[in-house]
């Protein structure tokens, strides 16, 4: 009789792989944020704020943006828990937000797109 040891630790292997960050399924999720935000060393407020340097930013310091009164003064400083909050239902974590997005429900997805926009540094370059 063969073990199934092997192929239980293959699986295993695979199901914690299937939990972690993977940043180019990030970047396809991106494209549901690009309509109105950018990253990048080129990047520039749009509809919405850039978001260079989104991890350990406080919520409405992107210069020369005109955010809600509600995001200026929400007290928020984005780290990757408060961040995946938000996007899950931008309006109810900030009433009065002026972003209207429904919001991403998937916690993997969320998790990748977190993943996605912690390498772009403040200046928009691509940190580690």
């Amino acid at each position: 009789m063969k073990s199934v040891w092997p192929a239980l630790a293959f699986a295993a292997v695979s199901a914690t792989g299937a939990i972690a960050q993977d940043i180019s399924a990030g970047e396809r999720s991106w494209n549901k944020c690009r309509a109105c935000h950018q990253v990048g060393e080129t990047a520039k407020n749009g509809v919405g704020p850039q978001l260079n340097g989104l991890i350990g930013r406080h919520s409405g310091a992107v210069e020369g943006y005109s955010y809600s009164a509600a995001n200026k003064n929400s007290g928020i400083t984005w780290d990757e828990a408060v961040f995946g909050d938000y996007i899950k239902d931008p309006k109810a974590k900030i009433p009065g937000t002026k972003m209207v997005f429904a919001g991403i429900k998937s916690e993997q997805e969320i998790k990748d797109l977190t993943a996605f926009l912690k390498q772009f540094a403040a200046d928009g370059k691509k940190g580690s």
